[in-house]
């Protein structure tokens, strides 16, 4: 039912700014909770940020937090991810996905999976 595709991905210095994009097809993208998932280099995926279908709750990740902003565009069948002040902590790759109405904070539970995209924060 829900196609992603992120993109946005590259190489920062610490401190710097990226901002991720996960377009998103399909008819049921409106009633799909969404979130940025992060698999750093030896480590287990983790939800970083994820908002629900209306965009009225949004969560974060408290190593996130204060850094992150999750938004949608559900007119445009897009979720964004704005990174400010990156660490290199920050680095790996960035899923975006898909979940049937409420967001979860573990990855099996999400329905849908984008390719990912690289993100790679230097110091």
């Amino acid at each position: 039912q829900v196609q992603l595709v992120e993109s946005g991905g590259g190489l920062v210095q610490a401190g710097g700014s990226l901002s991720l994009s996960c377009a998103a097809s399909g008819r049921t993208f409106s009633s799909y909770s969404m979130g940025w998932f992060r698999q750093a280099p030896g480590k287990e995926r983790e939800l970083v940020a994820a908002i629900t279908w209306t965009g009225a709750s949004t969560y974060y990740a408290d190593s996130d937090k204060g850094r992150f902003t999750i938004s949608r565009d559900n007119a445009k069948n897009t979720v964004y991810l704005q990174m400010n002040s990156l660490k290199p902590e920050d680095t790996g790759v960035y899923y975006c996905a898909a979940k049937p109405g409420w967001y979860g904070s573990r990855w099996p539970e999400y329905e849908y999976w984008g390719q990912g995209t690289q993100v790679t924060v230097s110091s």
